[in-house]
């Protein structure tokens, strides 16, 4: 899928998202929004992608926010409510991926777009990213509850309060320091290989167990049950193989896919 604004292709097992506004720093249209989601079915219904990648077009930004101009168009509260709303159902939808996701950052990430960074698994930057949430310097509005936990979830409730009260932005070296950046590195697109290749070679049914816990886990605290989770993985061919493998001293090698992300899982 190509279109004027977001960029969906496939190549061998990623599918690339790449938000494609440079003049407007990627910021995020309706339109967007909803091509993202779209992205996230694919991951999940292609057997052949076991990661999703998201970019921005050039290194100004990955993406800095929401479009502004489109705020235009509101006359209420309600709208508000509204629009939040939706960014939490696209945040939550790529939260849910079945596959890893990863953000490769460059330039601005900031507002909207560190509420997308926030909701991949792992994100590379290099050391020109700035993150931040300047609301309060730009329109006066405010976030969602999903969207402050994300991010609390990320920094912690101090550094959230100081982002969000002083509209200052964090350096990359500080997100780094934080935790919030898997790799800092001025070559991005070989950084960001290294991270896929990395990924590639592990077991997509652990690494689906792991994210579908933590999501539970997130959603339902202790009472989290992952005994489905536990089964499936253990019951699976893969595992199997994997022990017979080790036994013989080799390599493995991993298969599962859609076959174990069911529509009982993306529905709970």
């Amino acid at each position: 899928m190509t279109s004027s604004e977001i960029e969906i292709s496939a190549e061998g097992h990623v599918l690339t998202v790449t938000f494609n506004r440079p003049d407007q720093r990627n910021a995020m249209t309706w339109a967007m929004y909803e091509a993202l989601e779209r992205a996230c079915e694919r991951a999940d219904s292609d057997d052949a992608v076991r990661v999703m990648l998201l970019r921005g077009a050039d290194s100004r930004a990955f993406i800095a926010g929401t479009d502004i101009s489109q705020f235009a168009e509101f006359s209420s509260g309600q709208h508000g409510v509204d629009y939040e709303r939706r960014v939490t159902q696209v945040l939550d939808r790529l939260q849910a991926v079945c596959v890893p996701t990863v953000a490769s950052i460059d330039g601005y990430c900031v507002g909207g777009g560190l509420g997308i960074a926030c909701a991949v698994d792992l994100r590379i930057a290099t050391p020109r990213a700035k993150f931040g949430v300047p609301i309060a310097r730009t329109l006066g509005n405010c976030l969602s509850g999903a969207a402050l936990d994300l991010l609390v979830r990320h920094f912690g409730h101090s550094r959230t309060t100081a982002l969000l009260l002083t509209a200052q932005l964090m350096s990359a070296d500080e997100a780094h320091s934080v935790g919030f950046l898997a790799a800092l590195a001025d070559d991005l697109d070989k950084a960001t290989d290294t991270v896929i290749e990395r990924i590639l070679a592990q077991a997509p049914l652990s690494m689906w167990a792991s994210k579908e816990s933590l999501r539970r886990l997130r959603r339902d605290g202790r009472q989290a049950d992952f005994t489905d989770i536990v089964a499936r993985v253990y019951g699976s061919a893969d595992f199997q193989n994997a022990v017979t493998a080790f036994m013989e001293k080799r390599a493995p090698s991993w298969s599962g896919h859609r076959s174990w992300a069911t529509s009982d899982i993306e529905s709970s």
